[in-house]
Formats: structure tokens, C-alpha cells, sequence
């Protein structure tokens, strides 16, 4: 690099640290008021590089940011959501946006504190402190020995898949509690719900998110709704019976006024807005759904017993074929693919990130592969999209890329094989990170149909 060239790069450089100061500034105000911005659907770390490498992916100028945010915050707007990276691409004006309704404050409850339950406090607590929207209040977990608060707090700060806890966790031992980014987490030790009665720690009228497991029918889950503070509760997992299976974006507009609803599974939520737009444009006469998937909590990590075929073997050690209700659940989604897709699933030795293999049959043609990849990165680029699909065009991407990626799915282009009638497509998803973002998504719209 020549002398002139590196002294270009180093005082453009500059140039945008000193605009992005002035933004961070804007962006500050704006969240004050209770205004959610995003970018291109990405929630914005409020840091120099983060806003700079923003805006350096997608070719936009630091300085065109600035002033439409100093121009939001001269509309004094409040309680609304603001896509920065959407309204310049699309040449909106800052008068176009008004305010929103107030969001009131719902108590959060976390049933079960496994790797689903600390990905969601971690979420949670990344949010500005405020005392609107979802406020996690408390955590339940099974009665343990005397240094599980701490252990508790330890694994919530500390995880081996997404890194450090980006914050302050504490130990409140004596109101048996954690703080986490100033916020108090009240620790509930409990065998069942039908024990606690949240009122007693100042909650009431609680979301219960349920990341157990235990229990999937609404005999079973409704045994929170006994509790005294309880009002609904949110199952992370496929749930039986008549409970609905909402995957957002696709269905959550079924939700109501349900007190029992289901945020179906890692994999469901992975495929299935890419089928809704693959069906929607192409029509889908079958297929076949195969997931490569990390190994997951529920399998050993040495050769024992296991009451499911194939788990007892080890986990980090094999391949090891089972089975997914994933296609199956789509339908509950999807009405119109009911019966049209099989499912079967592999888990492989490694911790996090996962890949669906989708093998469909259209009645449409697609006539050829950069036809499918233009039509899913058109997507992925629109408001509708942006948050559930992101797209991959690198030859030399592979699972540990995705770690930490908020995005339900990532179509990889590159692997896309169509022709005629038929195509098979590959999505890859961080299983823990990309499903807690859409568990929050269905909380919210839970929260918000009093």
C-alpha cells in the first residue's frame, strides 16, 4: 500500500470515528425516548466499530446516518421502532416516523434455567434498563445445594458456545438473588408450579416462559397459570394437543388472547418462514427435511443408558441418527403443507449451530439456482424479512460463522442446487441464539394481547 493510499484510508477512517461519536450521541437520545432502532433488522451495539462496520457492509455513509437521526430526535419521537439502514435505502424522511402507544411493563418469569433460559436472560439484560416492555423479574429452578446461586450466576456470566456476559452479573445471596446489569433476578426454588405464589416477591400478572420442557399439553402447562401472579405462559418447545405453535412472522397474528401458546422448536422456527416464501412464491408439492443438528443437553457424553434410541451413545463422538418433529410442526404454521413433508434429523459432535437440509419439489419451475438465490437475497434485504433471514454467499463459510447470530436462519447460496421443478437448499441456525430472538418476539406479541 503506498504512503498517500494508507493516509486516505487512515483519515477516512478517522473521519468516521468522529461522526460516529456524534451518532452514538443521537442514538442515545433517541433510545431514551423509548425509540427502538435498528439497521437493516440488526439491533446496533452502541459502540464506534460496530457502528462503523454497519455502515462500511452496507456501503452507507456515517454522516447521512447522523443526520437522519438528528432530524428523528427533532420530531420528539417516542415508543416506535426506527429502521436506520431500511428508511435511507429507501429515502424516507425523518417526518415520515411517529410516535408509538406506550409500552407498558410486563413481569417475565423464567421456568427451567438451562442453555434455552440463560440465552434468553442474556437477551433480556443486553436491552437498555428501562421499566417498559418485558422485565425479567425472577428465575425458577429445581431446590439445589448451598452454592447453586452462585453457580447459577456463574453460568450465566460465563458460557463456553457465545463467550462472556457483556455486563455486570452479581450474587445477591441475601435477598437470594442475581444483579445483572443493575437488575435483580429473584431466584425461585421450586419442584413444581402449583409451590410458588410470585405476588410474595412483587410479581404479578407474569408471562411464564417455560424452557423445562416438562411439561406440553395444556393439562400440564396450565399448572402454572395456578400459580397466584401467574397470567400466561410460553412453552419453548413443540407443545401437543390444541396449544398453538407460533413461529413469528409466519403465524404469530393467530396468538389472541391464548394463555397457553407454544414458540415450537429451534428447527421449525429455522425453516419455516424460508417455506412460507418458497410456497408462497413457487408452490410446494413435497419434500423432505433433513437437520444436521448440534448435540443437544438430553444425549450422553460417554456410552450409557438412554431411554431414546441412538442417544446413549456418545454425544461427542458420533453421529448419531433420530428423529424431528420439525416438518411435522410446520403445518400448524403452514396449513397448506399438511401431509406434504417428511423429517428426519442427524446430531453431530458439535456444540452449537446447526443445518437444515431442505429437498423440495415445486409446482412451479425455478429453472435454476442463482434464479432461487436472488429471489431469497431479495427477501432477506426486505423489512418483512430481514429479521428472520440472512443470506451467505462466501465459500468459506462453515458452522462456527454463525455462533451468536440473531437471524432464525441463513440461507447459503452457494450450496443451492435447483433445476425444473425441483431444488435443494441449505439453512444454516444458531439453535440457542436465533430461536431465544424469535421466543422474545412471540413473548412480546404475547404481552401486548392483554
Amino acid at each position: 500500500m503506498s504512503a498517500n493510499l494508507y493516509q486516505d484510508h487512515l483519515t477516512n477512517r478517522k473521519n468516521q470515528e468522529a461522526q460516529a461519536v456524534q451518532l452514538l450521541v443521537e442514538l442515545n437520545t433517541l433510545a431514551n425516548k423509548g425509540v427502538n432502532v435498528l439497521f437493516f433488522g440488526n439491533r446496533i451495539a452502541l459502540n464506534l466499530v460496530d457502528i462503523i462496520a454497519h455502515h462500511d457492509k452496507n456501503a452507507l455513509n456515517i454522516a447521512d446516518t447522523l443526520a437522519f437521526a438528528t432530524a428523528l430526535n427533532d420530531q420528539n419521537l417516542s415508543h416506535t421502532t426506527v429502521d436506520l439502514g431500511q428508511a435511507l435505502k429507501s429515502g424516507k424522511q425523518a417526518d415520515s416516523f411517529t410516535s408509538g402507544d406506550e409500552v407498558p411493563a410486563t413481569d417475565v418469569v423464567l421456568y427451567g434455567f438451562g442453555r434455552i433460559g440463560r440465552i434468553l436472560a442474556r437477551l433480556l439484560m443486553s436491552r437498555p434498563a428501562s421499566d417498559k416492555g418485558l422485565q425479567l423479574k425472577a428465575i425458577v429452578v429445581r431446590p439445589a445445594g448451598e452454592a447453586d446461586l452462585e453457580k447459577r450466576a456463574s453460568l450465566l456470566e460465563r458460557d463456553s458456545v457465545h463467550g462472556w456476559f457483556d455486563g455486570s452479573v452479581v450474587v445477591d445471596k441475601a435477598n437470594s438473588g442475581i444483579i445483572a446489569n443493575g437488575r435483580f433476578i429473584k431466584v425461585i426454588y421450586a419442584s413444581d408450579p402449583s409451590e410458588i405464589d410470585y405476588t410474595s416477591y412483587g410479581i404479578d400478572n407474569a408471562l411464564i416462559i417455560d424452557n423445562t420442557g416438562k411439561w406440553k399439553d395444556e393439562a400440564g402447562l396450565g399448572k402454572h397459570l395456578q400459580s397466584k401472579g401467574a397470567k400466561k405462559v410460553l412453552l419453548t418447545a413443540p407443545a401437543s394437543g390444541d396449544i398453538k405453535n407460533i413461529v413469528y412472522n409466519v403465524n404469530d397474528d393467530t396468538i389472541g388472547s391464548d394463555t397457553i401458546v407454544s414458540a415450537a422448536s429451534c428447527t421449525t422456527n429455522a425453516i419455516t418462514p424460508t417455506l412460507k416464501l418458497l410456497n408462497d412464491k413457487y408452490g410446494i408439492e413435497n419434500g423432505h427435511m433433513e437437520t444436521i443438528h448440534a448435540f443437544t443437553n438430553d444425549q450422553n457424553l460417554v456410552d450409557n443408558h438412554h431411554k431414546a434410541e441412538r442417544r446413549g451413545r456418545a454425544a461427542t463422538l458420533n453421529m448419531v441418527m433420530t428423529s424431528t418433529g420439525a416438518a411435522k410442526a410446520v403445518s400448524k404454521a403452514i396449513p397448506e403443507l399438511k401431509g406434504k413433508l417428511s423429517g428426519s434429523s442427524v446430531r453431530v459432535p458439535t456444540p452449537n449451530v446447526s443445518l437444515a437440509i431442505l429437498n423440495l419439489n415445486f409446482k412451479n419451475p425455478v429453472n435454476s439456482s442463482d434464479e432461487l438465490n436472488a429471489f431469497i437475497k431479495e427477501a432477506s434485504q426486505s423489512e418483512q424479512w430481514q429479521a428472520q433471514i440472512a443470506y451467505s454467499d462466501s465459500d468459506e463459510a462453515v458452522s462456527t460463522d454463525f455462533v451468536g447470530c440473531e437471524k432464525v436462519a441463513i440461507w447459503d447460496a452457494k450450496s443451492t442446487l435447483a433445476q425444473d421443478n425441483r431444488a435443494v437448499m441449505y439453512l444454516w441456525y444458531d439453535n440457542e441464539m436465533g430461536y431465544s430472538t424469535q421466543v422474545l418476539r412471540v413473548a412480546e406479541t404475547m404481552a401486548k394481547n392483554a
